[in-house]
């Protein structure tokens, strides 16, 4: 029996078909079970911040779990303290942020949404997020998300969140003094690497604060220097109720966080929101060595540069395909004038290069925030021999119907 046959037998089917079996990674490569190399500009959908296999996640991972690794949060331990003080520091909370710890984005989105409703009480039963922007798949963080393909299986949502256009001008007319909160997503990553409009998240800010609701900001897929910030409300020059955290603060190990600011911090009360799992101190532990690794090797400084410097290298390939790149750091997304993107991630595959397609017309890229010239010049010569076989495809195909159309009969 084939690997692809014992996935598709024991695996649930939410996620399709796996399209390789990875066994091994280093630094941004991965090899398959077959031992072929492959470049890796995927990095787990942004969680591999330091690549694969890198030295500090895995000697905070063993030291920790031959210390401790697991004591439930009726107690304290110190890596989940010291943690708690960086994430704090590094989002510019001041004295008066908390942090909770949960396992994963969509965790830490739910406990987000429990703290707008704890914000907002009986007086304030409406809470705002933007069309088309994502915040997970749980029955909660589904309800944030403003895809309604995604939630037709599930209806009814949990009722309360209403879907806005990302404009000053819409949120102004949808704010009043019932709105708990307004979610936003700053990039938003699974609708294609889609930028907020120039000035949208200071716009927000002064709304929200004119009508007493919470500015909560998920920076699950932008945070932890993926976008050149420590997280990518600091291009904004503004300070949030509550951000979301995940993916990269681990660097591969499962946590997630909510990150609070100011009078937001005092909402929660002991009952309220719990974990069994999260902040424990084996996550904590190698969380903290990942945060203290990108700030060490400069790696968010390294975000803006290389992806700045990825940005030009893909706007130079002579490609009738590619019209454009969007995003910020090292979180970008390829735009085609076709809605072939799937095809060139096969394509890409083939040609031993990992990238994604959030839809059928952007390919997401996402690499290790460790990357170099190297990497960028190998993923330009493989990202190019990709296009060119789906141009090759394309042309073919067109080709085929211009003949079919001067061979049939008049």
């Amino acid at each position: 029996m084939t690997w692809q046959e014992e996935a598709g037998r024991d695996l649930v089917r939410s996620f399709g078909e796996r399209m390789a079996l990875f066994v091994r990674g280093e630094g941004s490569y991965l090899w398959d079970a077959d031992d072929k190399r492959y470049l890796d500009f995927l990095a787990g959908i942004a969680v591999d911040s330091l690549g694969h296999a890198h030295p500090a996640f895995v000697e905070a991972i063993s030291t920790q779990a031959a210390t401790l690794a697991h004591v439930s949060n009726y107690f304290a331990t110190p890596p989940q303290l010291a943690l708690a003080a960086t994430l704090k520091r590094l989002a510019g909370t001041g004295d008066a942020g908390r942090v909770y710890f949960g396992n994963s984005g969509a965790e830490a989105n739910e406990a987000a949404f429990k703290l707008a409703r704890l914000h907002g009480g009986a007086e304030r039963p409406r809470i705002l997020a933007l069309k088309d922007a994502f915040h997970g798949r749980t029955m909660g963080t589904l309800a944030l998300t403003g895809k309604p393909w995604m939630q037709e299986p599930f209806l009814p949502m949990t009722p309360g969140v209403e879907f806005i256009d990302t404009t000053a001008e819409a949120l102004e007319a949808a704010m009043d003094d019932r709105v708990a909160a307004l979610f936003v997503e700053p990039v938003k990553g699974e609708a294609g690497v889609i930028d907020l409009p120039e000035g949208f998240l200071a716009a927000a800010r002064e709304i929200t604060e004119r009508h007493g609701a919470l500015l909560i900001i998920d920076e699950i897929q932008t945070g932890a220097g993926r976008t050149g910030e420590w997280f990518a409300f600091q291009h904004a020059g503004i300070t949030p109720d509550a951000i979301t955290v995940a993916k990269g603060i681990g660097g591969g190990f499962p946590i997630g966080a909510l990150i609070t600011f100011g009078a937001a911090s005092e909402l929660f009360y002991p009952g309220t929101h719990g974990s069994t799992f999260g902040g424990n101190a084996l996550g904590t532990a190698v969380a903290g060595a990942v945060l203290a690794e990108i700030e060490r090797a400069g790696l968010v400084h390294n975000a803006a540069e290389r992806g700045a410097q990825l940005r030009a290298a893909i706007l130079g390939i002579d490609s009738e395909l590619i019209t454009g790149c969007r995003g910020r750091g090292l979180l970008l997304g390829v735009a085609l004038r076709h809605p072939v993107a799937k095809a060139v991630v096969s394509a890409a595959q083939e040609h031993g290069l990992v990238i994604n397609a959030p839809n059928d017309e952007t390919i997401r890229l996402v690499p290790a925030l460790t990357i170099g010239d190297v990497e960028i010049d190998e993923f330009i010569a493989l990202f190019t021999a990709a296009v060119r076989t789906v141009e090759d495809a394309l042309l073919l195909e067109t080709s085929s119907e211009i003949s079919d159309r001067q061979g049939a009969p008049a």
